[in-house]
C-alpha cells in the first residue's frame, strides 16, 4: 500500500468567477477536495466533493488541470484537480453548516489560497483559458 493518499479536487467556475469554500477548520480558503473512494474515478470524486462541500453541480473539463502534492499529519497527499463549469448553485447542501462559500475573481481567489501548488493550478482554471495542463511536484 502506498504511503500517500489520492484525492480529487474541483475548481468551480461560473460567470467569470471562481468558487472557494472554507476548510473544515474554517481557517483557510480552499477548493472542494477529498479522498477518492474505492470504486470511484477521480472525476466522480471531484463532482461529489463539489456537491458536498459547496452545493455545486456542473460538468468537468475532459482532462484535469493537473495535480499537486502536499503533506498533512505526516502523510503525503496527491491531488488531481479538475475545472468544473458550474450549471447549478444550490442553497441547501450537505456541509452548508460547516463551510462558507464565496464567489471571487481569479485574482481575489489567488490572494486567499495559501497552497502554492493549488495556486499554480488555479491560474490555469481562468475562465478565459479553456485548456491547459500542468504536473506540479512538491518541493
Amino acid at each position: 500500500m502506498p504511503d500517500w493518499v489520492r484525492q480529487a479536487a474541483v475548481v468551480p467556475v461560473r460567470d467569470g468567477r471562481v468558487c472557494l469554500v472554507t476548510s473544515s477548520s474554517g481557517r483557510r480558503w480552499v477548493v472542494p477536495k477529498g479522498q477518492i473512494d474505492p470504486g470511484h474515478t477521480p472525476g466522480e470524486a471531484a463532482l461529489v466533493e463539489a456537491w458536498e462541500e459547496a452545493g455545486l453541480v456542473g460538468a468537468l473539463d475532459p482532462e484535469p488541470l493537473g495535480s499537486y502534492a502536499y503533506e498533512k499529519l505526516g502523510r503525503e497527499l496527491h491531488v488531481l484537480v479538475y475545472r468544473m463549469l458550474v450549471t447549478e448553485v444550490r442553497d441547501e447542501w450537505p456541509e452548508r453548516d460547516l463551510r462558507v462559500r464565496v464567489w471571487l475573481t481569479l485574482d481575489e481567489a489567488l490572494d486567499r489560497i495559501e497552497e502554492p501548488g493549488l495556486r499554480d493550478l488555479l491560474r490555469l482554471a481562468s475562465p478565459l483559458k479553456l485548456t491547459g495542463r500542468a504536473i506540479l511536484a512538491s518541493a
